[in-house]
């Protein structure tokens, strides 16, 4: 069988090295140096933490300057998952949507501009590249420009990708957030990091636009909780089991069973720790997966519009394709989360119309194997719709 999630591209040897990797200080500072390199900054302005929203959440407090007691705007995608609002609201922000365009899954110039129309307080703007499709990015850092915004890259999806003139992400961003959580471009099931290009921040003090040197935040010294340890050792290990057990019809019980007793954690349910650093050896495993991406990565995911969802996937999985781990299935997933995310879907028809329509398929398995997946989806595409 095939899957689109549960560690799904974990494989024998990387269970191995992944449950029985050793890491030294070393391999933390080495991971900060690459990432240093990679991004064109100094060492120092680099910062690894335990997961990916902590990372986010600390750069959007260093790079905005708190003018009052209220609570400004962040501009984010409107698809996108509950951690990212997570981080805004952690960090003293109300994320604002902006409306997609479904070519690439995120805003563009146009829907951006349109966001700040109705929205004035915004103070910077958060780009995904969702599922690791490029945005267009010259439009939206000209925007930012034009209104002073702080732009910040999240390369969760998309670590290694380029944008359509050549320019790597994340050589954009004033700040650079990553995550190395399940799925995500670089994998240990946890972690994050933060790179800081910025180095003053402008803000509006009686009508007039002024500057102040950004000050730089305070190391994460704390290791994980034991729990968290455990649970990031563990879980390629409990991903293969699940996948297992799917062939004797048992994975969702399986899945149920190891939630339950807290032997995994759903990736929403994080934490948002900014004291809290990424363990030595996933530093480790994370460097390793650094040097080995492949330049001009494919997009994460490649993605479909379907009519009927739920019979696609039905379809998909009585012939060996588990691929109902969507992102996103709802425009701020997970579903149980929706409520509490503030989203105005009169704002952002496109993102709820998308949400409703939209299946993927992974890129780590060879293209040939997932053929027969992409037929039974072809059957059902949504017409008009433009697929990736």
């Amino acid at each position: 069988m095939y899957f689109l999630g549960q560690a799904s591209n974990y494989r024998a040897k990387n269970i191995l090295k992944h449950t029985f990797s050793v890491g030294l200080k070393r391999d933390f500072e080495a991971l900060r140096a690459h990432l240093a390199k990679r991004y064109n900054v100094s060492s120092n302005s680099v910062y690894l933490y335990h997961n990916g929203r902590s990372a986010l959440s600390e750069g959007l407090k260093i790079a905005i300057p708190r003018e009052s007691s209220e609570h400004p705007g962040i501009l984010v995608t409107s698809l996108t998952c509950y951690a990212v609002v997570e981080a805004v609201r952690g960090a003293g922000f109300t994320p604002v949507f902006a409306d997609i365009e479904e070519k690439t899954l995120h805003f563009n110039g146009k829907t951006m501009e349109d966001a700040l129309r109705k929205h004035k307080d915004v103070k910077a703007v958060i780009v995904q590249n969702n599922l690791g499709n490029p945005c267009e990015i010259k439009e939206i850092k000209k925007c930012a420009k034009k209104h002073h915004l702080v732009l910040i890259e999240d390369l969760a999806h998309c670590a290694g990708i380029s944008y359509a003139d050549g320019t790597e992400a994340g050589m954009v961003g004033d700040i650079v957030a990553l995550s190395f959580g399940k799925g995500k471009s670089i994998d240990t099931i946890s972690g994050g990091a933060l790179v800081i290009r910025i180095r003053e921040n402008t803000y509006v003090e009686k009508g007039r636009f002024k500057t102040c040197a950004i000050k730089m935040p305070n190391e994460p010294s704390k290791k994980p909780k034991f729990g968290d340890r455990f649970r990031d050792r563990f879980y390629p290990l409990f991903g293969a089991m699940i996948r297992g057990f799917y062939h004797v019809r048992l994975g969702k019980l399986f899945t149920s069973f190891l939630l339950k007793t807290h032997q995994i954690k759903r990736s929403a349910d994080a934490d948002l720790d900014t004291n809290v650093r990424l363990t030595y050896w996933q530093a480790k495993l994370a460097l390793k997966q650094f040097e080995n991406l492949p330049k001009n990565r494919p997009p994460l995911r490649e993605f479909f519009l379907v009519r009927e969802r739920d019979l696609v996937l039905n379809e998909l999985e009585r012939n060996g394709f588990v691929m109902n781990d969507i992102w996103y299935d709802i425009p701020v997933s997970p579903a149980r989360y929706y409520e509490k995310s503030g989203y105005n879907e009169d704002e952002c028809p496109v993102a709820v119309k998308l949400s409703k329509h939209i299946v993927n398929l992974p890129t780590h398995y060879p293209r040939p194997e997932l053929q027969p997946a992409r037929k039974i989806i072809e059957k059902h595409l949504l017409k008009g719709a433009e697929n990736d």
